[in-house]
This record gives structure tokens, sequence and C-alpha cells, in this order.
């Protein structure tokens, strides 16, 4: 860069760049553990190492193809639990909005530039808006010798600002070094995320045996206490979890936990044509009740059997009040990509206005204008004389800048609700930045006098 003759005339300039994903220069360098270029950045251009990344448009969340969003028999917490692990899966060198260079610098493995960027004024309890640290950083990549220098200046093991912990961002990608690392220094293997998942069942899901022999070694409960579902359930369900089921049985996992619906491991494992898994736990199974022919063959005749029956309304509306909670968490938590997710698969069974515009309120906030303004439409035409469907619709066309038809939908909710002025809370917070705020209020002030 000195080569270049980039100098203290041009640090404007050159912090001002950033890339497709949101990451300026000295982030850049601290990815690729480029201490002499960070120290250039830092040292003469005063570079701040807690700079956060920029917002921009990440990659979208597409789940497994094991989450059937359209199977209504799919337990919900397995669902929910897939959308949750699915979006942590799809973070690492793509827009995370808030990483500092920090943290970029962890996913190097370069203990050096860490060091240098920690010493210079970086933050180590800093997280980005994922509420990932930089100890989160290191564990997710697998760097180890950065995960240990982190823990020994202090770094709390069991970190968690609302998102997760290290060692269960580490089962969510298999990543059993760093993994072990964070059990050695008495990592919590039982911590539970949002009442679904924990770090065995993110290890369970991602199929990685080390990291689940590594937690069942370190006491992480088999059985999924506190949990809304067990590891048996979320490995039968699967189908073809064979060797994930024997260990989980040979640790004492129990398989007389039924899931929401009432259905056990082994019916679930017939519902997948796994005779191996049925056999495995036919001899540890209690008979079931209303089974006259309780043997292998007979599980799965009557498993099948029931499943073609469609869910009562009682057992319905379970499902549906399990997966709107969930959505609701997960919207608060700011993981708008999971609720939507899990607004999908609700409406996949029943279309609802107010599912539309809790969907079209995520995707605003994810920056998707066109799919906000598509479920807002789908709401207004449920609920023509709903004056939120109409705020719905105005936030979005504000996120297009689509002015005209914002100042339209918005005169219209003040028809359907004259005592309700909500002209510029309308888009307040939704995505959309001060500028376009301003000229909407700009807007409506010269139409509307």
């Amino acid at each position: 860069m000195k080569r270049l003759g980039v100098g203290i005339g041009n640090r404007a300039a050159v912090f001002s760049y950033t890339n497709k994903h949101g990451f300026g220069v000295l982030h850049c360098a601290a990815f690729q553990g480029h201490l002499e270029v960070c120290k250039y950045l830092v040292e003469e251009l005063g570079g701040d190492p807690n700079i956060p990344a920029a917002a921009t448009e990440g990659p979208s969340l597409t789940l497994q193809p094991f989450w059937k969003t359209g199977c209504c028999h799919m337990s919900a917490w397995h669902f929910t639990l897939g959308c949750m692990i699915c979006a942590k899966c799809a973070f690492t060198f793509f827009s995370i909005a808030g990483l500092t260079p920090v943290m970029a610098s962890a996913q190097s493995g370069d203990v050096f530039t860490v060091k240098y960027l920690l010493d210079h004024g970086g933050e180590l309890m800093k997280s980005d808006e994922k509420g990932l640290t930089v100890l989160h950083h290191a564990t997710l990549t697998g760097s180890c010798t950065v995960t240990k220098f982190l823990l020994s200046k202090g770094m709390s093991v069991d970190i968690d600002f609302g998102h997760g912990t290290p060692l269960f961002h580490a089962a969510t990608v298999g990543q059993d070094k760093t993994l072990k690392i964070l059990l050695d220094h008495h990592a919590n293997p039982n911590f539970i995320f949002s009442g679904i998942g924990n770090p065995l069942m993110a290890a369970l899901v991602n199929r990685s045996l080390k990291c689940m022999k590594l937690l069942i070694k370190a006491g992480a409960d088999v059985n999924g206490k506190g949990t809304f579902t067990s590891p048996l359930l979320v490995a039968t369900e699967q189908g073809g979890y064979t060797n994930f089921i024997q260990l989980l049985l040979k640790a004492g996992a129990d398989p007389n936990i039924p899931d929401d619906l009432g259905r056990l491991p082994i019916e679930l494992a017939a519902l997948n044509d796994c005779t191996d898994e049925v056999e495995m736990l036919f001899p540890l199974t209690s008979p079931i009740p209303d089974l006259p022919n309780w043997s292998v063959d007979g599980v799965i005749s009557h498993a099948k059997l029931k499943n073609e029956k469609p869910l009562d309304e009682r057992q319905s509306n379970i499902r549906k009040a399990i997966l709107k909670s969930q959505a609701d968490m997960a919207f608060r938590r700011k993981e708008y990509d999971v609720a939507s997710k899990i607004y999908d698969s609700l409406l996949d069974r029943a279309p609802d206005a107010t599912l539309y515009s809790n969907r079209s309120l995520c995707k605003l906030l994810m920056g998707d204008g066109e799919g906000a303004l598509s479920d807002a439409y789908q709401c207004r035409r449920m609920r023509p004389d709903w004056a939120k469907a109409c705020y719905r619709q105005a936030a979005a066309h504000m996120l297009l800048k689509e002015y005209k038809q914002a100042h339209d939908a918005l005169l219209d909710a003040q028809n359907l609700d004259p005592g309700n002025d909500e002209r510029e809370r309308a888009t307040e917070g939704y995505g959309v930045d001060e500028s376009q705020q301003r000229g909407m209020t700009i807007y409506l002030q010269h139409v509307l006098g």
C-alpha cells in the first residue's frame, strides 16, 4: 500500500471502500491474517479494530432437504431446530452486520494478528448483530490456537448474547477440535438454546459423530432434558441415522419419550422404512397400548396407518401454537430469516392475514422489499379493512422508494382508522433509512398540506 502511495491523505478513501459483503479493507486484511497490512492500516492510517461491517444482503436461507416445510406430520420442534441450525451454518465469510476486524482475524487462525488488534484497542467482549463474539468466530472456523488464546485472556467459555454459546455454534458446524477445547475448559454441554436445541442435537443434525461422542463423554443429557424434543426423536425422524441412534441408545437414551404428536422414536423410524432402526429400538420400547400385534412388522404397519390420518383439531392447534411461539422468539432475537421460514411452514398449512403481516415485517427487516410487499398485498386481500395491512404496504413501498404508492397506502390506512395517525411511524425502524423517511415526510407534507 505504501508503494501505491496510499497515505494519511487518502485515509477517507481507503476506509470508505467496502466489498459486496460489507467488509472494509481492515476486515479483509484481518480475515487473511495479514499482520503487516493490519499494522499499517491501524498505526499509520488510524484504522479502527472495532469498526463494524456494514449490513448488506447476505445469502438466502436454504434449508437442507430433510426440513420438509410442507409435511404436516413433521415435529414442530424438529422443524424449528432445523431452521435455526441451518441459519447458523450459513454465516462464514458472508455478510455479517456488526462483524469487526478483531472477529475477522479470529477466522484467519493467526493468533498474532488477533493479539495485535486486541492490543491496539480491539474489544474482546463485543458481539456482531448475530450475537457472535470473537470467541464464537474462532470456534466456528476451527481456529484452535486462537480459541485457546482467547480463553487464556479470560473470555467466558459460555459467553452468550442470546444467540447461543461458542460450544453450541461449534456443534452446529461439526468443529470437533475447537469443541473439545471448549469442553476441556468446562463449557456447559447442556446449554439450551431457545428451549429447543442444545449442542448434542446441533451435532446430531450436522451428522457429527465425533462431536456427539465428545459431548456425551462430557456429560451431555442424551434425553434432551429441558428442551421440547429428544435427540432420539430427531434422529429417527431423519431416516438413515442408524449409527447415531446406536450411539444414543448405548449412552442410555430413553426410547419411550414421545414427540408433540404422541409418536415414539420407533414409530418415526417405521415411517421412514428404517427396519434396522425399528429392530434396534423394539426391545427397549414399551409396548404401544393400541397396538395388538406387538412385533416389528406390527409396529411398521401401525405407524403407517396412523400417519395416513389427518391431524385432529387439537393436534393442529397445538402445532400452530408451538410454531407461532418459536417464530415470535426468533423475531425478538432479530433472527428474521428463521422467523420467516417458520411463518412459511404455518402459511403452507393455512393462509392467515396475521401471519402474512408478520412475515412481511420479517422480509422488510431483511431488506427484501419485493417479498415484504407481496406478503402485505396478500394480507390486505384477506383483510381489506385492516389498517395494519396498509401500513405494511406503505413500509414495503418505502423500502422500494415507491413514495407515491406508500402515500396512497397510508391514506387508505388513515381512512380505515382515522384516529390512529401513523404516517411517520408506519415506516420507522422497518429497514427504511433516515433519508428515505425524510423523503416520505416531505412528500406527505407537500401532498397533504
